[in-house]
């Protein structure tokens, strides 16, 4: 059975994305250096359209479907950064957007969606209400194309051009052999990089990285089989709360990654802090945990050169306010 996405959608997603998302840099820090014991070599998705990686997938997918169906409109549910992924590429592509987004996510996701002029349904998360009922159920009534935060080919290559952004800039740093760290919920950055590394540097190895408690990827790496979390709230790290990895995605990650990690939510609030400090950088919860890998789980890593994504900054003031009181 073929793969949900080949790097030949990756290669192409590359095309479509040109001129439009952000080329964000590899940045490296001598004082990240020290802490890990090793280089660090950090990719500021951060610094990406929407402030996350989510913008290269959202684009993708809408700019890859055919006008007549792009023009009827589109639908996402997220927590916010794949929200406001969609929401941008919607609004440059001037196509009507439904945005589903959970009742608890942070206020600023939520008001960051909405200035992209799309409309947004709020659904109860904590109470149990399933996102994916809810967004079938619109997409039916309205007409519209549901694009999924990760289970999605086109949104798997979108992601996919993050790889070979670190492939090219890791061999101009002279690194070519490194655990590549990814923060990770549903899988689809990580099944998007995999895919690139695996064509363009092949001496890299995915490693997930997952907050404390939300360990779907480890454990279902370990075993060889899709494991579930309990539950989908609990964790500062909002935007790494999926259920279980991806139908789509566990595929080919269990194909290419090694073995997973975890960090505590206070690691991901301490390697926020370190990325201001030493990278000015601002870094969300979830975006931070790779990072936090990399500084906090060193021994668990090999080689000489470590390299991890920060892959959002979308954090609400009062939370940020808590990671540089760790410093």
């Amino acid at each position: 059975m073929s793969e949900a996405a080949s790097i030949g959608d990756v290669r192409a997603a590359r095309d479509r994305l040109r001129g439009v998302a952000v080329v964000t840099p590899l940045l490296e820090s001598p004082f990240l250096n020290r802490h890990a014991g090793r280089r660090v070599l950090v990719k500021a998705e951060c610094l990406q359209k929407t402030g996350s990686f989510k913008f290269r997938g959202g684009w993708s997918a809408v700019s890859a479907l055919p006008e007549t169906v792009r023009k009827r409109g589109v639908i996402a549910f997220s927590s916010g950064n794949h929200a406001q992924g969609v929401a941008h590429a919607a609004e440059l592509m001037e196509v009507p957007a439904v945005i589903m987004m959970p009742n608890d996510a942070p206020e600023l996701k939520v008001a960051n969606t909405r200035a992209y002029g799309v409309e947004v349904v709020l659904y109860d998360r904590p109470g149990g209400e399933s996102r994916e009922e809810v967004g079938r159920r619109l997409a039916e009534d309205r007409g519209l194309t549901l694009v999924k935060p990760y289970d999605e080919p086109m949104v798997i290559a979108g992601q996919g051009t993050c790889g070979l952004e670190i492939a090219e800039q890791a061999k101009a740093a002279r690194v070519e052999r490194a655990d590549v760290l990814v923060c990770c919920g549903g899988g689809g950055l990580s099944t998007g990089i995999a895919l690139a590394l695996e064509a363009e540097a092949p001496g890299m190895r995915l490693r997930t990285v997952e907050p404390a408690g939300f360990d779907d990827w480890a454990r279902s790496l370990a075993v060889g089989g899709r494991q579930d979390n309990p539950t989908e709230s609990g964790s500062i790290c909002d935007a790494l709360l999926a259920r279980t990895p991806g139908e789509l995605t566990f595929p080919i990650v269990r194909r290419l990654a090694g073995p997973g990690l975890t960090v505590t939510d206070d690691e991901a609030l301490m390697a926020m802090g370190q990325a201001f400090l030493r990278l000015k950088l601002v870094a969300e919860p979830g975006g931070a945990v790779a990072l936090a890998a990399a500084l906090y789980r060193a021994g668990e890593i090999a080689g000489d050169a470590v390299i991890c994504t920060i892959s959002g900054g979308n954090v609400d003031p009062a939370m940020f306010a808590r990671a540089l009181a760790t410093l």
